[in-house]
């Protein structure tokens, strides 16, 4: 009996959940041309990018349906997600996280770890879950460090910026390696294969 409230309960969560809003703002391919033609002219953009609005937003719900996070439950969630260039993710860098350099994603999580559930679902509460910014600069240089296609690294960065917005940390070798593991699972669920020669400071 009890196995069956919880198995009730899991498949209340999975329905909740299916429903993520994803605001993406291109401040990348929309307004830097001359960064858009040097990248045109290193590699096909038609396959690489941009990615479209209907992926993001693909990526993200099916991660949120199969992480199932100790989050409040709510019908509706949202994230926002930009697409930047190294000088302004440095600024951001410089602002929030006292490293004055470029990075390839940082991740401001509006939740905290560990946040009790809501007791009662209101079918109008929608959850903002914050805002993940990446930069296409770095992105394209790890890339090709890395040997794969600047879409891949775009994924690998983007289900990193999530797992932090849903409270995943990597504080130490052993959670960064249990993190780099989730990483790795997510984007094979949506496709994407990647070796594992990922190291930290990707």
């Amino acid at each position: 009996m009890r196995s069956a409230i919880k198995s009730y309960f899991l498949a209340e969560r999975r329905i909740l959940r299916l429903y993520l809003e994803v605001n993406i703002q291109d401040c990348f391919w929309s307004s830097s041309p001359s960064e858009v033609k040097k990248f045109k002219v290193q590699d096909d953009r038609d396959n690489f990018c941009p990615i479209s609005s209907q992926n993001w937003e693909y990526w993200f719900r099916k991660w949120l349906e199969i992480l199932q996070p100790d989050i409040p439950v709510a019908q509706n969630y949202e994230l926002s997600l930009r697409l930047t260039d190294d000088s302004e993710i440095q600024t951001l860098n410089s602002q929030y996280r006292y490293q004055n350099q470029p990075t390839d994603v940082l991740a401001f999580a509006t939740l905290e770890v560990n946040v009790p559930q809501l007791k009662i679902v209101d079918s109008d509460i929608q959850i903002y879950l914050g805002d993940i910014v990446i930069s296409i600069e770095t992105a394209f240089r790890q890339a090709k460090k890395q040997g794969h296609p600047l879409t891949t690294e775009l994924a690998w960065l983007a289900a990193h910026g999530f797992l932090h917005l849903l409270g995943w940390d990597h504080v130490d070798e052993e959670s960064w390696q249990k993190m780099v593991k989730q990483q790795l699972f997510l984007l094979h669920a949506v496709g994407i294969t990647i070796g594992e020669q990922i190291t930290p400071d990707n």
